[in-house]
């Protein structure tokens, strides 16, 4: 099914539009619209789904163990110094 709705572009974009067909890569202005909200609704769905994925790992990560500041701040000096001492420094 098909929807007919009037919308308005900018001169460049206009134009841009009619190239499109004028080189013969869309049959008509319609076609380089369709392709275009196909391709931002692709943009958005991909969006969506990392945001998902990120919130999933976020989600497992909280669940797991944490160590506080200090804990971490001793685990971080001891790496230094192995570096360090690595490193002959």
């Amino acid at each position: 099914m098909t929807v007919k709705s009037s919308i308005s572009l900018t001169d460049e974009q206009a134009a841009f539009a009619r190239k499109m067909v004028e080189e013969g890569r869309y049959p008509s202005l319609s076609a380089v619209l369709q392709q275009g909200l196909n391709m931002l609704r692709d943009e958005v769905e991909t969006a969506e789904l990392d945001k998902a994925a990120l919130k999933q790992l976020l989600d497992k990560r909280a669940e797991g163990p944490f160590i506080s500041e200090d804990e971490m701040d001793k685990r971080m000096d001891a790496m230094i110094a192995r570096k360090r001492a690595e490193y002959g420094l």
